[in-house]
């Protein structure tokens, strides 16, 4: 018996390798399917099939390319409706995998549909359990996520969570590994924990939502404190549930060089939204004015799902050999519109001489020598309500990232403010300049290093909010 998990850090997802004597089973896999193909090639076996753990909201399942290319059958639990063909599987129901056994244990509560996979080894013990957005370490799936027509509130599903995790999951042995479908930074659940597996006996011991009193206590426990899902989820769950266009021909498609005046003429009549996927460090040096950051050395991905409108043709803006990976990323959130790529990127742009913009980076301590001195300065910390919250430049401003997709937000600014915007780190901040420069808004500075430089300058006053962290 072999396993591997196959981790994609910038989405926290993992997908899972099973092999025994030669015949391979795919969990949950990822939108572009060549690492699954390639890995079964390599060990010489042979893909029988593809277990999926529910409909994935926060990324488009590669299940329908990856079946059309082995023949596999897509395995789904019960309660499962598609547009495409699947094999719907019983509670309890086997597959036999070499001289493996995958049982299917149905699990609704993160969704109706929601099932994991307990693998039982040669011997027929319990091994491990594939438990997909239901059981996180230290965490649990969120239960928010009722479909169009699911009559469903967020504690009702928590509830049917609560009896799937009694009678499916803590009756499993301590020893039975954990193999969940996220990890940290995952917006599947509340406060997924740093590792990507764990055992029972430990999520018994540690997981909050596993150690509550009953089920009223677990159903607050689980509800409480939910931010917003992300705008992309309903898009992502939909695609998965009626299927989509291969990610062959969209590449087919997408894949074209454009020339400087042909991406001129994109934009000049609004015809693209220019996406520029370079690091925030190159970004802010100068751009195509009009673009919107988000780099590849981020939640890429996350944060496109996020502020991108998906009914847009998107024109790419990399550096050169990114072009592809910058594609594929984003179709993994379901994108699926693009005009091309600027071949030759930013520097082909700017040796032509065309206009460029560029975003002003300052360093903490000349924030703090400014703010005595100009009363139309404001503070803008774009990261999310509990991060400002647990500290913050007093009086700053929160406009969390995830809200400057809608215009709205931004009505209130006047033209002669002054705004200082940053996140954490810089990543986060350096996409929201882009989308202020974006809607006219230009008196604006980048602080270098965010808050975690911020927090230690002296001569800048922070605060916090009690009332939002008791």
């Amino acid at each position: 018996m072999y396993i591997e998990q196959l981790y994609t850090g910038c989405l926290s997802e993992a997908a899972y390798y099973i092999e025994s004597e030669g015949e391979v089973a795919i969990i949950d896999p990822l939108r572009d399917i060549e690492e699954y193909i390639n890995l079964s090639k390599k060990r010489n076996a042979v893909i029988k099939y593809i277990f999926e753990t529910h409909f994935h909201a926060d990324f488009v399942s590669g299940h329908i390319d990856l079946s059309k290319a082995t023949g596999a059958p897509i395995v789904y639990g019960p309660d499962t409706k598609t547009s495409f063909p699947v094999y719907i599987a019983k509670d309890n129901e086997t597959f036999k995998l070499g001289k493996v056994t995958i049982q299917v244990l149905h699990t609704p509560g993160h969704t109706l549909e929601s099932c994991c996979y307990l693998l039982k080894d040669e011997h027929n013990k319990d091994y491990a359990v594939f438990t997909g957005d239901t059981l996180f370490v230290g965490d649990v799936g969120r239960p928010d996520l009722a479909q169009k027509g699911e009559a469903l509130t967020a504690r009702d599903l928590a509830g049917i969570m609560y009896e799937s995790l009694q009678q499916k999951i803590i009756p499993l042995a301590d020893d039975v590994i954990v193999y969940p479908a996220h990890g940290a930074g995952s917006s599947c659940g509340k406060n997924i924990g740093p590792q990507t597996s764990s055992t029972i006996g430990n999520e018994k011991r540690t997981n909050y939502a596993l150690n509550t009193e009953n089920k009223e206590d677990f159903i607050t426990a689980i509800t409480e404190g939910l931010s917003a899902p992300p705008q992309y989820f309903p898009i992502n769950a939909k695609i998965n549930k009626e299927g989509y266009e291969s990610l062959d021909a969209i590449l087919e498609q997408s894949l074209k060089p454009l020339t400087i005046n042909q991406v001129q003429t994109l934009i000049k009549n609004n015809e693209v939204i220019p996406v520029d996927t370079r690091s925030y460090a190159e970004f802010t040096e100068g751009f195509i004015p009009g673009s919107i950051f988000i780099g590849l050395d981020g939640r890429y991905a996350e944060w496109a799902g996020s502020l991108l409108p998906f009914d847009k043709t998107l024109l790419m803006i990399t550096e050169p050999g990114k072009e592809k990976e910058s594609i594929i990323r984003l179709t993994r959130v379901g994108f699926s519109k693009f005009a091309g790529y600027l071949e030759g990127g930013f520097e082909a742009w700017k040796n032509a001489g065309k206009e460029i913009d560029m975003i002003i980076n300052i360093e903490p301590d000349e924030l703090a020598m400014d703010i005595p001195h100009d009363d139309k300065l404001i503070v803008v910390d774009v990261r999310r309500e509990t991060e400002y919250a647990d500290g913050h430049v007093k009086n700053a401003v929160n406009m969390p990232l995830s809200t400057l997709n809608d215009p709205a937000t931004m009505a209130h600014i006047e033209d002669n403010e002054n705004l200082y915007v940053h996140c954490a780190t810089g990543y986060r901040s350096v996409i929201a300049a882009s989308l202020f420069k974006r809607q006219g808004i230009h008196n604006l500075y980048n602080i270098l290093g965010g808050w975690n430089k911020i927090k230690l300058e002296e001569k800048i006053k922070t605060e916090k909010e009690k009332s939002v962290l008791n």
